[in-house]
């Protein structure tokens, strides 16, 4: 009899790999999504008690299906051929199936993956339906994790599979530039529930762990898929790098901690070990892509003894690096702290003044902290007091807001 943190674990590793299963055969993305969650909550509620099986996945297959039936017996204008189906598979066939479909069909995760991260979906909830089909998490979890109503987070991913029915979207997994796209569409989802992990959007903490490490299992289970992608692999290695600092985040009551103020101590050696390995070996694959160069970048943080020892210059050649990458102004934002740790405040600062014409950074309270960081650095102090006030205006999350004014504060 299995505990209960190993039958979940053992749960999530079969959901994706049954639901593959359920839509390859019966079609239907969000028919055969519900199916499975009856059958994932009663396997939560019965292996406890009565054993895991010998066999999970074709247990949650086989139970999986008849839930399945049941919705088609439900629906009038499905009767004849749910009556089709449940006469043509008796429920020993379905178990043999489960149990002897090769690996490589039966492990249609990468796929369910595509399918989660439609294009026609917004980000959030691509995010929503990954972590729901793919990670296993429920409804309630899902929503707990963003800090919304369970309702709120139900709507969001029912209309997210809506979304995905309306659009035809099937079982299937693209090849040549569809793949190439789908893969950046994948990462970028599991990129977007890390982030939102480390640091809340908004709400009372700084982090939510359960996003964050759901992430981090989900891009392992992305790079056993595609083992030959390296900006797959450089997405875990960052992902790794970064939540290595996470117990050195926050204080005792839960108060930000910067980077340069934190307890290196502290940091997770195992998952910095594991960082560093990976894209060591991943860096002289080939072409680089900007999550190497992040995890690269965050390779070089967790590699020193403290933040006076940072390797600067080396950080500064990596986000000039980036910055060819991709246009994005937080790189251009990480890029003048660095100019600024290597010629200088006054350098930094110069190169904040063009991101204020910047639409898409031009509000964000980052800016505003940085522009005071580099102003206390400077000696300004009045200047930048009045600029942690006005960025801590601005910020959507509590802990951050706190640790703004706070900073402004000891300015006088």
């Amino acid at each position: 009899m299995g505990g209960t943190r190993e039958i979940e674990a053992l749960l999530r590793e079969c959901a994706p790999q049954v639901l593959g299963m359920l839509v390859r055969r019966h079609g239907g993305f969000d028919a055969c999504e519900d199916a499975l969650q009856e059958a994932l909550i009663a396997a939560a509620r019965q292996w406890p008690q009565d054993g895991v099986p010998d066999n999970a996945r074709a247990w949650l297959f086989t139970v999986a299906t008849h839930k399945y039936i049941d919705q088609l017996r439900a629906d009038a204008a499905r009767r004849r051929r749910e009556d089709a189906l449940a006469s043509a598979t008796p429920e020993a066939e379905l178990v043999a199936r489960a149990a002897d479909v090769p690996a490589t069909e039966a492990d249609d995760s990468l796929a369910l993956l595509f399918l989660c991260c439609h294009p026609d979906l917004s980000p959030p909830s691509r995010i929503a339906l990954t972590l729901r089909a793919v990670g296993g998490l429920t409804t309630a979890q899902i929503a707990a994790a963003f800090l919304v109503p369970e309702a709120t987070m139900a709507q969001r991913i029912s209309r997210a599979k809506r979304t995905v029915k309306a659009a035809g979207g099937g079982l299937a997994r693209p090849e040549g530039a569809a793949r190439a796209a789908g893969l950046a569409e994948v990462r970028h989802v599991l990129y977007l529930t890390f982030n939102e992990g480390y640091t809340a959007s908004g709400g009372d903490v700084l982090t939510a762990p359960a996003l964050s490490t759901e992430a981090i299992r989900l891009t392992r289970l992305l790079h056993r898929l595609v083992p030959e992608d390296t900006e797959t692999a450089g997405l875990l290695a960052l992902m790794l790098l970064t939540d290595a600092r996470r117990p050195a985040r926050t204080s005792p009551l839960g108060e930000l901690v910067p980077l340069a103020e934190q307890d290196r101590s502290r940091w997770d050696g195992r998952l910095i070990g594991e960082g560093v390995e990976l894209i060591g070996r991943t860096l002289p694959k080939g072409q680089v892509g900007p999550y190497q160069l992040q995890a690269a970048i965050a390779a070089v943080h967790d590699g020193a003894g403290s933040a006076e020892a940072t390797d600067w210059p080396q950080i500064l050649v990596l986000y000039e690096l980036l910055e060819r990458t991709e246009d994005n102004p937080v790189i251009t934002l990480n890029r003048a702290v660095a100019v600024a740790m290597v010629h200088g405040p006054e350098a930094g600062l110069e190169l904040l003044a063009g991101l204020a014409e910047d639409r898409r950074l031009a509000h964000h309270h980052r800016l505003l902290a940085t522009r005071a960081h580099l102003l206390e650095l400077l000696g300004d102090a009045e200047r930048a007091a009045e600029a942690y006030r006005a960025a801590a205006r601005r910020a959507t999350s509590a802990p951050e807001r706190r640790h703004l004014t706070e900073r402004a504060r000891r300015l006088g």
